[in-house]
Order: C-alpha cells, then structure tokens, then sequence
C-alpha cells in the first residue's frame, strides 16, 4: 500500500519551530509515519507571497503544490494539484476572477485543495464549475453536516482526512459516498500527522478501500 499525503506544507510556519521547516526534516518526518510521499505546498507561497514561488528541493517524494491566487495581482501554475486561499489572500472564491481561474483549471484536468471555510461559497463554485475537482481539506471533526450538504449534490466534491478524527467519520463518508472521494492527508506540521497516519492502518473498511484513501486517489487526481 502505497501512503501519500495530500496535505502538508514544508517551511517555516508561524505556529512554532517545526522539524518540517526544510525539506530534509520533512523527508525525515515522512520516514517516521512510513508515509511514502507528500503534495507540499510551501509555506511562504501559503502565508506570504505566493507569486514568487519558494524554491523546494528536487526529490521525488515531495510532490510540489502552488498556490493561485486568481486575478491581475495573483499567480497561476501549471499543475496537476492547486491549492487555493481565498482567506489568507483575500480575495472572492466565487467573484469574477476566482470563477474564471476555476473554470481554466477545470478546463486543464487541475484539482484544487479548499479548505471549508464557507460552504456557500464552496456549493456556488461547485455549482459553477461542475468539473471541477475539489478536495476539501481541514475540514474539522464536527464538519459532518456541512459535508454531506456539498457532497450529496457535488459529485466532484472530495474530502482528506487530516482532521475527520470523530468516530468512524471516515468509514461513514467512504460507505456513502464511495472510498474514492477520500484522500489521506494531515495537514501536517499545522495539525497532528500521527494521528491520521494512525487512523488509515486501522480503517474498518475493505483492503481496496484503503488503498485507495492511503494513495490510489491522490495518484488518480496527479494523472
């Protein structure tokens, strides 16, 4: 079983000194959890300037996120897996620019990692741009509810694991949407990493299924 996770960031991060905040100490920290690659998306592109892009070492365990922001001022990127920030860059997920960067990046096989700040926001732009793929990341525990919402009516509307630690939370989606739609991801070092990794090798759910959250997703979406 092949273990990727979809959600990491490698750099310093305001929360405090972290092994991560290079690539070696995120190598390192992947080779503790036994998890065998990660899409990465660099902190300074996350909390500073995403239009100069960090530079990140050549290896083929980290797998190289950025960061569009939508818009004259903002930046693009050729990319299998994008991550988008409306909060921290301060722009409309569903205004003009950011419905036309959505649709460009649909157009082009692009999925795109959102966090699950606000779920009309995420419902009119899945309502907009129906192709899009979108993964649903930090989602929080209590995020059931406002799950099932987007993604009873939104079948490109996937979700990580990183913080779905409540009682079979990730058995419940993956039975009623299909394992498909499930990512394994931390959101590590800004969550806890060693608890999702836990949770995937103990998953009440068929080996398949595993398979595909641990890694078989993550590689589809990559193309």
């Amino acid at each position: 079983m092949r273990v990727i996770d979809v959600n990491r960031i490698v750099g310093p991060v305001p929360t405090g000194d972290v092994p991560s905040n290079d690539a070696p100490g995120l190598l390192g920290e992947l080779d503790r959890l036994a998890i065998d690659a990660a899409c990465v998306v660099h902190s300074h592109d996350l909390y500073y300037n995403p239009t100069a892009a960090a530079a990140l070492p050549a290896d083929p365990r980290l797998i190289r996120v950025p960061v569009v922001v939508p818009g004259p001022l903002g930046s693009t990127a050729s990319a299998k897996l994008v991550r988008m920030c409306p909060t921290e860059h301060r722009f409309p997920l569903t205004g003009p620019h950011g419905l036309a960067a959505a649709r460009e990046l649909s157009e082009c096989g692009t999925s795109v990692l959102l966090t699950l700040e606000n779920l009309g926001e995420i419902h009119r732009l899945a309502t907009e741009v129906p192709a899009l793929r979108i993964v649903l990341i930090n989602t929080g525990y209590r995020s059931l509810r406002e799950l099932a919402d987007l993604m009873d009516v939104h079948p490109e509307v996937r979700v990580d694991t990183s913080t779905l630690c409540g009682h079979l939370h990730v058995e419940w989606i993956a039975e009623r949407y299909g394992a498909h739609r499930v990512l394994f991801g931390t959101g590590a070092p800004v969550t806890d990493d060693a608890g999702p990794r836990f949770q995937l090798d103990h998953l009440e759910l068929p080996a398949a299924d595993v398979e595909l959250i641990a890694g078989g997703n993550v590689l589809e979406l990559l193309g």
